[in-house]
């Protein structure tokens, strides 16, 4: 058996910069990855979608063209966007391994790994060779997958993931997506700017659960504007595969409703569950919640001893930029005998439809349930002078301050730019500057970001 000082199962966006910094600090360091460099975000979620999202705007901004007197025939050639995805993933995914190839005390595994004891592993390498190695410290970064729910007909009918739709040679004629969370909503709006004809199933009573509702409703008229019918209250009873190729979904509404869509094609985007059924998890003395996901504490410590889970792998949010962060909690604890912990840290994310919508701390929602008295403040696009003067005025700015602090507790910001302009808001939370600094800041005109002394200037009236 090898014997390393640190050991890490996935090359994702924790996994490689933690193995790369142990091996500098002097630690023998092995990583262990059975398929791809890079893990979900470069791979198969964040680079490749994020591509195409984008050049699907070119499409939509070329047709919005016409209000100038610019007219743009023709379509997408699909083929021309896949392969410039497929370039820049490659690319990423090549300079992650030129990035680790040549440090000192790292080895890189490509195979499967399993644990035979505690901190103790089998890896099967994909040459077929195999080898047993132990750590002190033991770092699973395995991720998640899409959910596939179980659907009477969905195994001989076939459907598609946020993988594998990414890999399409031809424009669906008519794409049905099951699910309304953030993956759905940006894939619907992409194909629908594609030419595709777009059709959302939400089992809940509205898309993005998660979200205050004037939130989910402004996202939900936007998509409808591009050309995306949303069903809410929706169960699947079954689902089949014609002879000539297309599909057929059974659903029915909560009102007992009974209907049949047929489709060219159908993306399951319902969750993700976590990599871990490989692992063999109970032999390292490993727990996991009813879902599957690995359970950590504070410090990403699992329930055995110098065995620690970062990323999707362990449930909460699931963003790149949380695995990254995970591996600077665990980085500074373990090199620096720090104190870090995932408590109260503030998780920004971003949805990448057009307009954007930038998050940042609590909603509403959120803030009432846990007893704050809160003030909104909420900006339509329409009345922000770089929106109208660009003709970006969809959206809105929401951000929710607590009424006796002035502290901003969370922001939601639809629109152009979104993430960015959370990001000037999440700065503020994590300095403790008040809103009504904000409002009197001097930002350059004109800025989307300086709508936020107009969004913070309607709490005046209120």
């Amino acid at each position: 058996m090898k014997k390393y000082d640190a050991i890490i199962i996935g090359a994702g966006q924790a996994g490689v910069p933690l193995a790369k910094k142990l091996a500098k600090a002097g630690k023998r360091t092995a990583i262990i990855e059975k398929r791809w460099l890079g893990g979900t975000c470069v791979n198969d979620g964040c680079t490749p979608s994020k591509t195409l999202i984008g050049d699907a705007r070119l499409a939509y901004v070329a047709k919005q063209a016409q209000r100038i007197g610019l007219r743009v025939e023709g379509e997408v050639d699909i083929n021309t966007l896949l392969d410039r995805k497929t370039e820049i993933v490659e690319n990423a995914r090549t300079g992650i391994y030129k990035s680790m190839r040549d440090i000192p005390n790292l080895d890189l595994m490509m195979g499967t790994a399993t644990f035979t004891g505690e901190k103790e592993l089998r890896v099967d390498y994909v040459n077929g060779n195999m080898e047993f190695v132990s750590a002190d410290l033991v770092f699973i970064n395995t991720g998640a997958r899409p959910q596939i729910p179980d659907i009477p007909g969905i195994s001989e009918a076939g459907y598609l993931t946020s993988t594998s739709i990414m890999e399409l040679r031809s424009i669906p004629e008519h794409l049905v997506i099951l699910g309304g969370g953030y993956i759905a909503l940006e894939f619907a709006q992409l194909f629908c700017r594609l030419g595709s004809k777009v059709t959302i199933l939400e089992k809940g009573e509205r898309i993005l659960s998660k979200e205050d509702e004037d939130v989910a409703k402004e996202v939900g008229t936007i998509l409808e504007e591009d050309g995306a019918g949303v069903i809410t209250n929706v169960q699947v009873d079954k689902v089949a595969r014609t002879p000539g190729g297309q599909t057929v979904i059974s659903i029915h509404t909560d009102g007992g409703e009974e209907q049949q869509i047929t489709c060219s094609h159908w993306l399951i985007a319902a969750g993700r569950v976590p990599n871990t059924e490989e692992l063999n998890l109970a032999k390292a003395g490993i727990k996991t919640d009813e879902k599957g996901y690995i359970v950590t504490n504070e410090r990403l410590q699992t329930s055995a001893a110098g065995v620690y889970a970062l990323g999707d792998v362990k449930g909460g949010p699931a963003f790149t930029h949380v695995a990254y962060h995970d591996h600077l909690i665990v980085l500074k604890n373990i090199l620096e005998q720090g104190n870090l912990s995932t408590h109260n840290r503030i998780i920004p994310y971003c949805m990448f439809t057009d307009p954007e919508l930038g998050r940042v701390g609590m909603t509403e929602q959120e803030a009432k349930e846990k007893g704050f008295t809160v003030q909104v403040a909420k900006l339509e696009m329409s009345n922000s002078a770089r929106g109208v003067e660009s003709g970006e005025t969809r959206g809105f700015m929401k951000a929710i301050v607590d009424a006796y602090t002035g502290q901003i507790l969370g922001a939601s910001i639809l629109a152009v730019n979104g993430g960015e302009i959370s990001s000037v808001l999440q700065m503020a939370m994590v300095g403790n500057i008040p809103y009504d600094a904000i409002r009197n800041m001097m930002f350059a005109h004109p800025t989307f970001s300086e709508s936020l002394n107009n969004l913070f200037m309607t709490l005046d009236k209120s």
